[in-house]
């Protein structure tokens, strides 16, 4: 069950108030590791469940779950059943969590030149 609606929106809660755009945007991909499973999506293509793990190493499997259906809850990434036996299934960013690309892009470059590595 996804909150996009047909225009590919997600719904908002803050409609009327002028930093709705930011504050909502923030609410979808500003969870700790939202941003990453984009990143790595973005970077790698669609990938199973343990391919991405092994993207995160420190992701625990239980937060992967919980962060890839919240994902897919706000219509940024699809999850695709790939085979049955064995059972196997495959995410990758929907137009919507594509369309994060230059916000993701933006925030690997601030933490180049800002962060201590």
């Amino acid at each position: 069950m996804s909150n996009a609606n047909q225009d590919g929106c997600v719904a908002s809660w803050c409609a009327d108030d002028d930093w709705c755009t930011v504050t909502c945007t923030a609410h979808l991909i500003g969870k700790k590791w939202h941003p990453v499973i984009v990143h790595r999506l973005l970077e790698h293509g669609p990938l199973g469940f343990n391919a991405l793990k092994s993207e995160i190493d420190e992701i625990s499997s239980t937060v992967l779950s919980s962060s890839l259906e919240d994902l897919e809850d706000n219509g940024l990434v699809n999850r695709a059943i790939v085979s049955e036996k064995p059972f196997r299934v495959e995410y990758s960013l929907t137009e919507q969590g594509a369309s994060l690309e230059p916000i993701i892009d933006a925030m690997d470059e601030w933490g180049e030149r800002y962060l201590d590595s």
